[in-house]
């Protein structure tokens, strides 16, 4: 592993700007779809078992979990979206929260965006691509779970979310999977990147 994390700890919960942290630590978001395995890629990497709280109850996230590892940086963890068992009232209130945060924090340094490698995006997953591109966020893509697809079929899955996507090649795409840890020093490569 290219970094030896020492201490991982979630410092706070913020559903406002009035609660983030008031330092200049950059930081690293991670969005993804509820059942995306968001929990278990922040747990790889890391290389703890239940800092995120894995559940088999999708969208248990709701607030912004800011993640503060070995006081260098910061994950912030945002609420999972398109599950349908949450209300369309709050789901407006977890966009605003996502909107208002990746949009004004200065502290962002890029969006590590997790779709599953197992199937063609979501009009969800979409849209919040487009939606990072129009602020001009760097993206970093992590096709999840790719531990569950034959490797002589990753290229053609590739192709198929990079259309799907309209994916630009400045942003980093990478296969993940948490279980045969493949794709961990790449994530971390891409990650370090962007707060060195």
């Amino acid at each position: 592993m290219p970094i030896n994390i020492h201490n991982a700890d979630i410092i706070l919960s913020a559903v406002s700007k009035a609660q983030y942290p008031s330092d200049d630590l950059p930081e690293i978001a991670l969005s993804g779809r509820s059942n995306v395995g968001k929990s278990s890629f922040i747990n790889c990497l890391l290389n703890r078992k239940n800092l995120a709280r894995t559940s088999s109850k999708p969208g248990k996230t709701q607030q912004l979990n800011f993640y503060n590892i070995d006081d260098q940086f910061r994950f912030v963890d945002v609420p999972g979206y398109g599950y349908a068992k949450v209300s369309k009232t709050e789901r407006a209130k977890w966009g605003k929260m996502i909107e208002t945060y990746l949009t004004t924090r200065p502290n962002l340094r890029a969006v590590v965006s997790l779709v599953d490698f197992r199937h063609e995006p979501t009009a969800d997953d979409v849209q919040m691509y487009d939606f990072l591109k129009y602020y001009n966020i760097p993206v970093i893509i992590v096709a999840t779970k790719s531990d569950k697809i034959p490797s002589g079929k990753w290229n053609k899955q590739v192709s198929l979310i990079k259309k799907k996507l309209h994916f630009k090649p400045e942003d980093t795409f990478l296969v993940f999977s948490s279980v045969s840890k493949k794709g961990l020093e790449e994530a971390w490569e891409t990650i370090l990147s962007f707060i060195q």
